[in-house]
């Protein structure tokens, strides 16, 4: 299970972002602010950072900094509140491989977080998911049922995946909403519920098991 270092002040965004990257199967690990996260950039065995700039302490591009010079080959993920073209410009040139703006989907942060492992030569990514005749093919982003090729949204698809990606565990509304829809979508929502139709429809009605009170699953 690979280890990604989430540096963020806001306790709100590294629970849901931390939340997240566990139901996909990562180990996450939270610093609150710049300092402390530069420090266990520097002696942890981290996969990826996930950065903020706007950080007490040490703000992000310091640690930006520091990080290039010192751990090179650790790929750092920019996740901030500033849309400000001249500091995404500058956190790229300082060596960032990717900039995020806030506020923002999950499941686009997971693709990103994804594509940049992927990116790396050691990483041995998965890129396909199976289930009996359900097949998804996560480089292509195509979804088949035997060999009929099955159109998905980008949020069915997204919603399939995460299920595949912890077969067998259940997974409550709240995880599914906030991995497929956002921290700022509105969890007393019944979306979760209409999309999991609509995967029934499309994929087979065995595809996602109910667990009454807890959520759902797929065996």
């Amino acid at each position: 299970m690979k280890s990604i270092l989430v540096i963020e002040d806001e306790a709100r965004i590294s629970a849901f972002i931390s939340k997240g990257l566990t139901a996909a199967g990562f180990s996450p690990q939270i610093a609150a602010d710049g300092l402390t996260g530069r420090d266990l950039a520097l002696t942890g065995d981290f996969a990826l950072v996930i950065l903020d700039i706007g950080l007490p302490v040490l703000d992000g591009f310091t640690v930006l900094g520091q990080l290039r010079e010192r751990r090179p080959e650790l790929p750092v993920l920019v996740l901030t509140a500033r849309d400000n073209p001249d500091d995404t410009i500058y956190a790229l040139e300082s060596g960032a491989v990717d900039y995020m703006i806030k506020p923002f989907r999950f499941a686009e942060l997971l693709a990103r977080v994804r594509l940049r492992l992927r990116e790396s030569p050691q990483e041995q990514e998965v890129t396909e998911l199976i289930r009996d005749e359900v097949r998804i093919d996560l480089l292509k982003r195509q979804v088949w049922v035997r060999d009929r090729l099955v159109e998905l949204s980008a949020r069915e698809l997204s919603l399939a995946e995460i299920l595949l990606r912890n077969r067998g565990n259940v997974l409550s509304r709240e995880q599914l909403l906030s991995h497929v829809w956002g921290f700022d979508f509105d969890p007393g929502s019944n979306v979760v519920d209409v999309y999991i139709g609509y995967l029934r429809k499309k994929l087979g009605s065995d595809f996602v098991t109910t667990v009454r009170g807890f959520g759902y699953r797929v065996d």
